[in-house]
């Protein structure tokens, strides 16, 4: 098969969960299939909509999309003629979008337009909320990152879009009715959108279930497929280190969404009987905030960025647990079934995704969403119960008996046999 994959971000430029497991399913396909990424770049001394080609580097043929001032945009008519030459020249049996974010909701009609299947990873909540994770920026007020309840037109224009307002003495009502119009036509954007795809896939049974509930995408044009991964690069080749400290780790961005700041506030008040351990970043002043919040407070230790293929030996063979203490409703964060493979025990939210990977107390520790003082107890519980921790961790995934976490050679067939029946229909 000829598959073109799009995705808003891809190794090595960007490494969030959707950009690597993008980069896992590519790499594994090719094997078997000719694959093209479309994806962007941001090089702000370059043209808007310049495209650039990467070949080699061990994985499938990229195109990049210059995207360095498009970011508040989802639709940008120059983006879908730029995306349009890629498909003539590529000629592609199907299309698997990953994310649309920074890119143009104007790729489906062109896939439409031409006749290709679609198949869409629903990685987060980006169709159904303008912000993708329904939090809010409360921009000037006290609730920031404020859990959303659901999608309002004018509540997004007041929260999360006041902070594009002119600010002008007497225009404020006009702004408010402007960014309302906006948010009413982006979400129309969205249902269209939704309307030529022909297949959804959802990560997890929490994020299919609200996309059917609250956005009402049809129940059989969704279905549920965890994530796959290529196992060899989560086999240790080491050891765990011994410690006298009980040793948790946090591994992923810095950003509010992930809750590093929860985190911080939780451990302290653990004692020396336990250290912290942070790999990852945003940018320089997001981490140089939390390494504020952190000083002159024992047992905490920043490591900055992580290369995914090195996780087992540098990360998980250095710590007793992890934990993922994100503020939103998480689909099914990688970084849990990584630590799984590695028969390290998570701790994470009651809520979301998080919670369909860990069950409490049997392959590893659920605490109230949002709650740092919940967090701390259990988080005290695991340094006070080390062997408990880690028969958890043996447990591994939950949903396999084994306790294996999917294969990408197997995701990666079934993802194959999706393909197959949309190119055969079509």
């Amino acid at each position: 098969m000829r598959i073109l994959k799009i995705i808003h971000g891809y190794p090595p430029l960007y490494s969030a969960g959707s950009e690597v497991y993008s980069q896992s399913i590519c790499d594994q396909l090719a094997k078997r299939h000719e694959v093209l990424v479309f994806t962007r770049e941001e090089n702000p001394f370059a043209p808007d909509f310049s495209l650039r080609r990467v070949k080699g580097e061990g994985g499938p043929e990229r195109v990049l999309v210059n995207m360095p001032r498009g970011k508040d945009g989802y639709r940008h008519k120059e983006l879908d003629e730029r995306f349009a030459e890629v498909l003539r020249s590529f000629g592609p049996d199907v299309a698997h979008i990953g994310h649309l974010n920074h890119l143009s909701t104007g790729i489906v009609d062109v896939l439409r337009e031409a006749g290709i299947p679609i198949v869409f990873t629903l990685h987060d909540f980006w169709l159904m909320c303008p912000r993708g994770q329904f939090l809010q920026r409360n921009f000037g007020g006290g609730a920031v990152h404020a859990l959303c309840d659901g999608q309002e037109d004018r509540k997004c224009a007041t929260s999360c879009y006041a902070s594009l307002m002119s600010g002008e003495e007497g225009q404020h009502e006009r702004d408010e009715d402007y960014w309302t119009a906006w948010i009413h036509q982006r979400m129309r954007a969205s249902k269209r959108l939704s309307e030529s795809v022909d297949r959804f896939i959802a990560p997890s049974r929490y994020l299919m279930d609200r996309f059917i509930r609250n956005f009402g995408l049809p129940a059989e044009k969704v279905m549920h497929l965890d994530y796959g991964f290529p196992v060899h690069y989560l086999t240790p080749s080491v050891k765990r280190t011994p410690s006298d400290k009980y040793r948790f780790g946090y591994i992923g961005t810095h950003i509010p969404a992930k809750g590093v700041n929860l985190l911080l506030e939780a451990f302290d008040g653990l004692g020396d009987a336990a250290e912290l351990h942070i790999w990852g970043a945003k940018d320089e002043q997001s981490t140089r905030a939390l390494m504020s919040m952190a000083d002159g407070k024992a047992g905490i230790h920043f490591h900055g960025p992580y290369v995914n293929h090195n996780l087992a030996n540098e990360v998980f063979a250095r710590v007793d647990c992890i934990v993922v203490p994100s503020i939103w409703m998480e689909n099914s964060p990688l970084v849990i079934h990584e630590a799984q493979a590695c028969h390290v025990p998570v701790i994470t939210a009651n809520a979301g995704g998080m919670a369909e990977y860990v069950a409490h107390q049997v392959n590893g520790l659920l605490f109230a969403h949002r709650s740092a003082e919940d967090l701390r107890k259990w988080m005290r519980w695991a340094v006070d119960h080390p062997h408990a921790m880690k028969q958890f961790g043996e447990r591994g995934y939950l949903h396999a008996v084994d306790g294996a976490i999917p294969d990408i050679e197997q995701h990666c067939k079934t993802l194959e046999g999706i393909y197959t029946n949309l190119i055969s229909r079509s």
